[in-house]
């Protein structure tokens, strides 16, 4: 798994709607918490609702489902999560989970402005 002082990835991930999500432009302009997850998980049940406790600073927060985008939204609604779910694609193999290095969920990982990578955390 990527740690500190690694890069984040360039690539892509889906919006619910379809739309192309480049990684790198989550940092722009605001440090990103990115916290990659599957909905059958129950830690990543617990954990998404914390995250969303304690967004809403300076830190950009961003969840990445490794499922669907009707389960990834049905997901959010029940947790009440309001910051961005993006999709990594299962279609594609998980591009972004796997140049990330996920082997478990949740992984959060902390990138700074410059996409270095400053903080990860595999579990909870």
């Amino acid at each position: 798994m990527l740690g500190p002082g690694d890069r984040a990835p360039k690539l892509d991930l889906v919006s619910g709607d379809g739309r192309r999500q480049p990684l790198e432009e989550l940092w722009s302009g605001a440090a990103v918490v990115l916290a990659v997850f599957k909905i059958s998980c129950p830690v990543c049940q617990l954990t998404l609702p914390i995250l969303e406790r304690i967004s809403g600073g300076a830190l950009r927060f961003v969840a990445v489902s490794q499922d669907n985008a009707a389960s990834s939204s049905s997901f959010a609604l029940k947790f009440r999560i309001t910051f961005p779910v993006l999709l990594d694609p299962a279609a594609g193999g998980y591009p972004v989970s796997n140049a990330l290095g996920v082997s478990s969920v949740p992984s959060i990982f902390v990138i700074e402005t410059d996409g270095i990578i400053s903080k990860s955390f595999a579990g909870f």
